[in-house]
């Protein structure tokens, strides 16, 4: 079990660049440039490893579950099974910004409830199958999976209450009359499989490998300069604002969880409240100002407020959360 635990935490590769960093770099590690340049290193390798087994795992189980048969189960479900299940779905089949409005229409058009859609469109950013390979390896399976149940959490009730809102006649008049049509669900062999899953690793990587090294650069910058004390004050698990605070900020960022998380990291390790950086991380995730945006061509102001509103609750009551039980996770 130790092994096992090693292994996945990576303490081999944190020697190893601590070595690399020392013995090549002939930087000390108790300088601040050394923790930073190491930091950076680590981090970068040990996602890059984990990106590549996750998001082959997770997208051979997708290739079962294209957008059509996405549609077609979660047209079959209503009430709070339904919301859950977009939610479940929704971990399966994550989405950027950028596919945002194809769904909502696909959806909308497949007569999946509104209450449902936005489920689906709330967990699916959030609850990323690489970030919680990452959150498990730097953090532990205690935390890990509290950010999956957590994520699914906020996108059923958040849909729970958008669908009694009864807000049907704020989506724009043209998406209900869309016929996107229906299209066969391939079949797909093994081989198939593999190199779906494949390719779907180098198109992911591809897409947000500058966000992650941008991420890990202001991690490892955090890591190295930021004065924790400073932090600890503002920003701990006992400032009762903190939480708040960074939802707000969040929200105008863009990114995914794969950028966030390093700097959730970083603040995490310098004192900062996990719910705090949690909170944080979710809300440039599923808040971004460029999702709104896009959602905007399908939905009225009123509901993309709503929305955000929802949302955004929602995600600062899970970071007190998480602050109150930082002691039972770390």
């Amino acid at each position: 079990m130790d092994f096992i635990n090693g292994l996945l935490q990576f303490k081999w590769l944190y020697k190893l660049v601590e070595l690399l960093v020392e013995n090549v770099f002939n930087i000390s590690m108790t300088t601040r440039l050394g923790s930073s340049i190491h930091f950076f290193i680590y981090d970068t390798i040990k996602i890059v490893i984990l990106l590549g087994i996750m998001i082959f795992l997770i997208s051979y189980i997708r290739s079962y579950f294209p957008p059509e048969r996405t549609k077609k189960i979660l047209s079959k479900f209503d009430g709070i099974k339904g919301n859950i299940m977009a939610s479940l779905m929704g971990i399966v089949t994550p989405f950027c910004s950028c596919s945002s409005v194809p769904i909502f229409i696909g959806f909308v058009e497949a007569g999946v409830p509104l209450g449902l859609t936005f489920s689906f469109l709330i967990t699916s950013p959030i609850v990323n199958e690489a970030a919680f390979a990452i959150l498990l390896a730097s953090f532990g399976w205690k935390l890990a999976f509290l950010y999956v149940i957590t994520g699914v959490i906020v996108g059923v009730v958040g849909g729970i209450i958008i669908g009694k809102l009864k807000l049907e006649n704020e989506v724009e008049e043209y998406v209900y009359q869309m016929q996107v049509g229906e299209s066969e669900v391939e079949k797909l062999n093994r081989k198939e499989r593999i190199n779906f899953a494949l390719e779907n690793v180098k198109e992911i990587v591809g897409r947000i490998w500058i966000y992650l090294l941008i991420g890990i650069g202001i991690g490892a910058v955090i890591h190295g300069w930021a004065p924790a004390p400073v932090l600890a004050k503002y920003a701990g698990p006992d400032n009762p604002l903190a939480v708040f605070v960074a939802v707000i900020l969040g929200i105008p960022l863009y990114s995914n969880a794969l950028g966030t998380i390093p700097i959730a990291e970083a603040l995490i390790n310098k004192g900062v409240g996990i719910g705090t950086a949690m909170a944080f991380m979710m809300a440039t995730t599923a808040l971004s100002l460029p999702e709104m945006i896009l959602l905007r061509k399908v939905i009225k102001p009123k509901l993309i407020a709503y929305f955000v509103a929802i949302t955004g609750v929602a995600i600062i009551l899970v970071g007190y959360l998480f602050n109150a039980v930082a002691h039972l996770l770390i």
